[in-house]
């Protein structure tokens, strides 16, 4: 019997501590993540009802209350925000004992391609936990644009590639794993949107965003002129936080400070999609890597 005195001088007996079971860890922790009992449960394919039963009964065993329930979303106490830590810690901890007894041990290496705004944000996460699964995989990272990743996949250099496809009707090659609005976006409290010609920033030649942008101008009529060019997002997002031009930037990626300029001032754009291309012919390791870099993106919509 193993026992020690806690913070409050109350003695604790570790062999009786009830145990925290995963799949109700995993249902807080998706609750917490979504905001909602009703997102969550879709996502785990249960009823609302009985993700609320899983967390009562959670909240009995901890004695403490974990989420404050407000009329459109519920947030987490201050005790939920403790547990969260420790929770999504146990989940990876019980996912790699499981992997390292009951995954076929992948071995090889994998190249994989992708723009960098794609890559930026889902590539630490899915790195992470692929390494944390399959260390003996050897995964080597080329980040450049569109057009440049497609060529090298069809050169056989690429395994996989991340890529940025446009809302025009043409039937994209690969895998839509994401989409999200194009917005019009400048400086919070800037004049460059109001200039004539309207300056813009823009991406290279080739670039969805780019040619999504431009035949909205042109089909609108509003005369403008190209500012600013710069193979990266980050040299575009300069140009607008100078309030040098306005660009097209994908809805998530406006942050202060930037905002979503008046769209009735401005030409609507199509939605921009992200999309996953596999070489033909993809080992297992590649492939489990594929499905780690899907569910980051449905994971993210979530």
């Amino acid at each position: 019997m193993v026992m020690t005195m806690d913070e409050r001088g109350t003695s604790l007996n570790y062999d009786t501590l009830p145990l925290l079971d995963a799949d109700v860890l995993r249902t807080f922790v998706t609750i917490a993540e979504s905001g909602s009992f009703t997102r969550a449960a879709r996502q785990v394919f249960r009823t609302p009802s009985a993700l609320s039963m899983q967390i009562k009964r959670l909240e009995q065993t901890l004695g403490q209350s974990l989420f404050v329930r407000e009329a459109r979303q519920v947030r987490l106490t201050p005790e939920g925000e403790v547990l969260l830590g420790y929770g999504r810690r146990l989940l990876k901890l019980n996912e790699e004992a499981v992997t390292q007894f009951l995954a076929p041990s992948l071995e090889g290496r994998v190249s994989f391609g992708t723009t960098d705004v794609v890559g930026s944000r889902i590539l630490p996460g899915v790195l992470a936990q692929f390494a944390r699964s399959h260390p003996a995989v050897q995964v080597d990272v080329v980040v450049g644009n569109t057009s440049t990743m497609v060529e090298r996949q069809e050169a056989g250099e690429l395994d996989l590639v991340l890529i940025t496809v446009g809302g025009d009707g043409q039937e994209p090659a690969g895998e839509i794993v994401h989409s999200e609005p194009l917005v019009w976006t400048g400086r919070e409290g800037g004049i460059a949107a109001q200039r004539s010609p309207l300056p813009v920033a823009l991406a290279n030649h080739g670039c969805v965003w780019r040619r999504t942008a431009l035949e909205a101008l042109d089909r609108a009529g509003i005369s403008y002129r190209i500012a600013y060019t710069c193979e990266h997002c980050a040299g575009q997002e300069a140009a607008m936080v100078a309030d040098l031009a306005v660009s097209a930037f994908p809805l998530s990626l406006v942050q202060p400070p930037l905002r979503r300029l008046d769209q009735s001032a401005l030409p609507a754009l199509a939605d921009h999609h992200v999309a996953l291309m596999r070489r033909p012919g993809l080992g297992s390791a590649a492939e489990t890597l594929a499905g780690h870099i899907v569910e980051a993106f449905q994971h993210m919509r979530g």
